[in-house]
């Protein structure tokens, strides 16, 4: 980052050279510069370049944990720390899965070689930044008569540092950049009004495609101009690249260690069983250098790896951080993630992807017949219910008729379960697009759901 930056690895190290006998310490520490621009009417509504870090430590003693952090990397607040770990754990229950990872979890696993950091994250002017944005909407604003306006843009990076030791020999750092921008055009014609959005990402500013973003944005604005409910049926269904991320979110959840271990999956005791139409497999790699969130090692310390999850329709793994695995029975899938230093590991996807099939968009569009494509959702988690499986959403989007694109619909609902949608897969799309988060996108078609309009 810059010559001011601190050490990270020096002040995690020292943190947990001070373990005592009988104790477990780990020590993760965090440090950021974020650049975050919002225009609107040609002028800048918002600009905010933030610096910060901090370090969060995890103490277990005779199976207690306790956990403590502080918001700052200066060493006299830093230095208290530990301590207040450990009087946290005092008043901890005991748990005997209550283990800190060790250095032989990350025995027989390759450390990723990945290229993430891009210095031009941090040297690039905020001027040109700006620039970027305010081209941006100007682009959004000129690409249809129809736009009446420009709702938001946005332009965001980060160039991020951390690193992770324990007292049973875990040592782990690393770095990256990310850069995204993000428009939302609404389009008029009469009294009706519709909005669309459009994303680029990329590591640095130079990565990212303004007209692309802008594209995207008046088209699917502009596209559903007119839109109305239509008479209920069931129907075939085309889920947009940005749809799919979101519903690879589901699946992300229902493959996470923790709810499985708590009894929330709705894949419970369907390891090594059909959970999807052969034509489904469904991966978490962060060690794909495309994905927003690819990392050579989790939030333990303990390096990633590919992990496949659906395998030719088959579930076939889960994914952990060292808790969940250990309460499992099994070894950690290196998918340990937190939210930042304020608090300890978690469990989740990183890189949720499909793997792509033969099929271009238009492809499908041909092969689904009398359908619906679903350009945007709402109500994802309250309509969803994690267990079950049980899935109603608002959805807007337009039905496909003689392998196009026809009538734009609006105030609809579509439903089914994701069980019987996983089933229901006809055809993966190969348009995949890595997005911002943690799955990337892609064209699907389902065959059956419900849809429920006028």
């Amino acid at each position: 980052m810059s010559e001011a930056a601190p050490d990270l690895e020096a002040v995690v190290a020292a943190i947990a050279d001070r373990a005592a006998p009988g104790e477990q310490v780990e020590a993760y520490a965090n440090h950021s510069v974020e650049t975050d621009v919002k225009v609107h009417g040609g002028a800048v509504e918002e600009l905010t370049v933030a610096e910060s870090g901090g370090v969060g430590v995890r103490v277990v003693v005779d199976g207690r944990l306790g956990y403590a952090w502080v918001g700052s990397l200066a060493p006299d607040l830093v230095a208290g720390v530990l301590d207040e770990a450990r009087d946290n754990a005092r008043f901890a229950a005991p748990d005997p899965h209550n283990d800190l990872p060790t250095a032989a979890d990350a025995v027989g696993v390759d450390v990723a070689s990945l290229d993430l950091w891009r210095d031009e994250c941090i040297t690039v002017p905020t001027t040109e930044k700006v620039a970027l944005a305010l081209a941006l909407e100007r682009i959004a604003a000129g690409l249809d008569p129809r736009v009446r306006g420009v709702e938001s843009v946005h332009y965001g990076d980060a160039a991020a540092r951390s690193a992770v030791a324990s007292s049973l020999g875990v040592r782990a750092s690393s770095r990256r950049t990310v850069s995204s921008c993000s428009v939302s055009a609404l389009a008029g014609e009469g009294d009706g009004t519709r909005t669309g959005s459009g994303f680029s990402v990329g590591r640095t500013l130079a990565d990212l495609d303004p007209d692309r973003a802008a594209r995207d944005a008046v088209t699917r604005a502009t596209r559903l101009l007119g839109a109305a409910p239509v008479t209920s049926r069931r129907v075939p269904v085309v889920f947009d690249p940005l749809v799919t991320r979101s519903l690879l979110g589901i699946l992300g959840a229902a493959v996470n260690g923790e709810a499985m271990n708590k009894g929330r999956s709705m894949f419970l005791g369907r390891l090594d069983q059909p959970v999807a139409a052969a034509s489904v497999t469904l991966v978490d790699d962060p060690t794909d250098a495309r994905a927003s969130g690819a990392a050579p090692y989790d939030a333990e310390g303990i390096p990633t790896r590919r992990n496949p999850l659906i395998t030719d329709g088959v579930l076939c793994g889960v994914l952990h951080n060292t808790a969940t695995a250990r309460r499992a029975g099994v070894a950690t899938t290196g998918s340990a993630v937190r939210a930042g230093y304020a608090s300890p590991p978690g469990v989740g996807a990183r890189a949720l992807a499909l793997a792509p099939g033969p099929r271009s968009p238009d492809e499908i569009l041909r092969i689904a017949g009398d359908a619906f494509f679903v350009q945007s959702v709402s109500g994802l988690h309250s309509g969803t219910n994690p267990v079950s499986g049980d899935l109603s959403l608002g959805a807007e989007g337009l039905l496909i008729r003689d392998g196009e694109l026809a009538d734009p619909v609006r105030g609809v609902t579509i439903a089914s379960t994701v069980p019987r949608m996983l089933l229901d897969v006809v055809a993966v799309g190969s348009d995949l697009t890595w997005l911002p988060g943690a799955a990337a996108g892609l064209t699907l078609l389902v065959g059956e759901m419900a849809l429920s309009g006028a």
